[in-house]
């Protein structure tokens, strides 16, 4: 059965999930409005909802809400296209050429796990406190999932596959377009996926780069003023804007891969 499939069971499991938010809001509720948490700690969903009509009238340090959030999303996105547009074709060709792969692996997995906020002082460095700055951030922390997961998709089509295109007497470039790269676009589109909510992760830590906008740094502003209520409502805007853009993708994998899964 495909994993693809639209039909009851999605629609059921889409009631389960819109449930289970509503139980969790109503649970968030009560436990508000009987103090048993803290307003401080955890301001209750009708002071955030009242909190968010307010900036959406007055705006945050004289900035409209929906350009801290555009702010954020131009940031993060540019960055995205830019990884996915070096690391898919390094990604590939290392996936295809282990000479290549052996070369730059070192360096790739250096760079990956390393703390993306340990490079801003680089950062400033190299390119000053401008978008530049933060938009690099964001890009070394999704370019390296990108590239990984785009050589490991190449890596793991079957030599089976390979045999059987060869036997029917595809030249290599056949192989590659024909068999290689539409074995691997599921794959790739889930590192692609990760990659992204890598990147996202670190929206905060690039908007501390001598910002004044942009939903990370509302947070951390609005943080040393101990509003927490406005610093809910930036986690909330965040994990939203996460959520969408990964269901983007998706719609953007079905689309573009409809055999996922069909095997």
């Amino acid at each position: 059965m495909s994993r693809r499939g639209r039909g009851p069971s999605s629609v059921r499991g889409a009631l389960i999930s819109v449930s289970s938010v509503a139980l969790f809001v109503a649970l968030w509720h009560l436990g508000g409005r009987f103090g048993l948490i803290s307003a401080l700690i955890m301001p209750p969903p009708e002071e955030i909802w009242s909190t968010t009509l307010d900036l959406l009238e007055k705006g945050y340090h004289q900035t409209p809400l929906w350009r801290h959030v555009g702010v954020s999303l131009a940031r993060a996105l540019s960055a995205f296209a830019l990884a996915v547009a070096a690391g898919l074709p390094l990604g590939l060709a290392m996936g295809l050429f282990p000479g290549l792969s052996s070369a730059l692996e070192p360096f790739v997995q250096f760079f990956r796990p390393l703390p993306k906020i340990a490079l801003i002082p680089l950062a400033i460095l190299w390119l000053g406190i401008g978008e530049t700055s933060k938009i690099f951030l964001i890009f070394l922390s999704t370019l390296f999932t990108v590239v990984v997961g785009s050589a490991a998709a190449v890596k793991q089509v079957g030599q089976s596959k390979l045999r059987l295109g060869a036997a029917l007497g595809a030249n290599y470039r056949q192989l590659v377009w024909r068999i290689i790269l539409p074995a691997s676009l599921p794959e790739i589109f889930t590192s692609v996926r990760l990659a992204v909510g890598v990147g996202w992760t670190t929206l905060i830590a690039s908007e501390m780069v001598a910002a004044n906008s942009g939903m990370g740094w509302m947070v951390m502003n609005a943080s040393s003023y101990m509003r927490t209520d406005i610093v809910m409502l930036g986690i909330i805007l965040l994990g939203l804007a996460g959520y969408l853009l990964d269901l983007a993708l998706v719609a953007a994998e079905r689309l573009a891969v409809p055999w996922a899964g069909r095997e």
